[in-house]
């Protein structure tokens, strides 16, 4: 028997995993896991927790709906294995590999768990476009892209040239077993996570990620080198929320996408920063743990609260935190923006963003978010330069001219006439020009006092 274990997989096609079950001719018992650490201090309550969830629930609807069987438990991925292990005669193990600091113990207990058990450890790269090794080879490296536009070039003539098509396999065609319900019970889903499981969507939500990625090639692609920094059109995709937790492969995005005549180019460079940053995940060694290479000594926490909260007193920042808080999204300029602004003109230390980010954004990633947190702040590769910050007044006035975002998510302000909307309010918790020559001042100092790198042992997640 096999055990498969879903993790950021929420789907039930194009899994390599799957090609590999069909392959073996092996009844498979199919489990997602509920860690309590990923779940931790209510998260479950937060925007990404519950888009997981609702994600998850979806899933198991599908399993339901062709006749095969999922089984939800909540515990340490290790012991439900030696349980399940004890029960049923499990000859190997697979999942699909994730790359954060915690994934990567985990997968290294659940690796040595099965050598001790006897059961084959199977793991599977799912997640990049391109293969990690075999793109190195093509590419004739030894050591990694550092700056994103040769990685971009490279990597379009890869994928043009040995892009590997969505696996075949389906879960109609596998046979899945049903778990003893002393198990369930002995790993039985809290109340309060199981209530959010069981929650309504709305309709919003119910839009699955094939319905979302259709929608937003049929209307808005041939204008999304356009709109996308329009912030106030709502004319990007959101497939982000899906592609995420594995509700859709990327693998399916860009076969769909190239088979779109024209206007492709701007939206595939996202599908490639999303590659960038797992790429910089897996090969630069310092990714999950920039915040100590460098002495982030002179930076603070003091505006952290009010940046949070939405109450800087700059517009376009307190709308799209009011719009975060209120919704789990951000549009994506308004995200460096917003990131630009804590870690510069407020000068706080980037990791207290990441980790609020972490938690409000509906389709969050920790790698991609992380790979975004560190962009704005300057550090790791290619980042934006210390001295290039942008005026969140004139991103604004430049890409929403008439402030219909800012009257849409601070109505008390939706009075002022357009050239008002936009400028600070009288009390503006810092000054954008006298704030901005300090951060260039205290990033650079930071940039030239690298001290020595000291590995993140955990505490990065999902």
């Amino acid at each position: 028997m096999i055990l498969f274990i879903h993790r950021k997989d929420l789907r039930t096609t194009d899994l390599p995993a799957f090609d590999a079950i069909r392959a073996a001719g092996s009844r498979s018992l199919h489990v997602l896991i509920l860690e309590p650490f990923l779940l931790r201090r209510q998260r479950y309550l937060e925007h990404s927790g519950r888009n997981f969830l609702a994600q998850v629930s979806s899933l198991q609807q599908d399993y339901t709906l062709q006749g095969k069987q999922l089984h939800i438990l909540y515990g340490e991925p290790d012991t439900i294995v030696r349980r399940l292990s004890e029960a049923y005669p499990i000859q190997q193990l697979m999942v699909h590999a994730d790359y954060t600091p915690y994934a990567l113990h985990r997968d290294q207990s659940l690796r040595n768990t099965s050598a001790e058990l006897g059961i084959t450890f199977k793991l599977y790269h799912d997640s990049m476009l391109c293969d990690l090794d075999d793109f190195m080879e093509w590419c004739g490296r030894r050591e990694p892209f550092k700056v994103f536009t040769p990685f971009y070039r490279r990597w379009r003539s890869y994928l043009a040239e040995r892009f590997h098509p969505p696996f075949s396999s389906s879960l109609t065609e596998l046979e899945t077993s049903a778990l003893d319900e002393r198990i369930t019970q002995d790993f039985l889903v809290p109340d309060e996570i199981k209530l959010q499981l069981e929650q309504p969507t709305s309709a919003g939500q119910k839009m699955d990620a094939s319905r979302s990625l259709e929608h937003f090639l049929n209307l808005n692609l041939q204008d999304y080198h356009v709109s996308r920094d329009r912030y106030a059109l709502e004319s990007t995709s959101r497939i982000s929320r899906h592609l995420n937790t594995g509700a859709i492969s990327a693998r399916t995005v860009y076969n769909r996408l190239t088979e779109e005549e024209a206007g492709i180019e701007e939206w595939l460079r996202q599908l490639a920063w999303r590659d960038f940053y797992l790429y910089q995940a897996r090969l630069d060694a310092d990714f999950f743990s920039y915040e100590k290479v460098y002495d982030l000594g002179r930076l603070e926490t003091k505006y952290f609260e009010a940046w949070s909260m939405a109450r800087t007193g700059i517009p376009v920042i307190d709308a799209a935190m009011t719009q975060l808080n209120e919704t789990g999204w951000m549009p994506n300029r308004l995200r460096m923006i917003t990131a630009m602004f804590l870690t510069k003109n407020l000068g706080c230390p980037f990791i207290y963003g990441e980790r609020y980010f972490r938690l409000k954004l509906s389709d969050y990633d920790n790698v991609l978010n992380r790979g975004g947190w560190l962009w704005s702040s300057s550090l790791g590769f290619d980042a934006s330069p210390y001295f290039r910050i942008m005026n969140p007044v004139t991103q604004s006035q430049t890409h929403d001219p008439s402030g219909s975002y800012i009257r849409t998510w601070l109505p008390e302000l939706a009075g002022l006439p357009d050239k008002v909307i936009h400028l600070p309010r009288p009390d503006a918790i810092v000054d954008l020009k006298s704030s901005r020559a300090l951060a260039i001042e205290i990033y650079k100092e930071i940039l030239n006092r690298k001290v020595a790198a000291v590995k993140s042992a955990n505490g990065n997640e999902l």
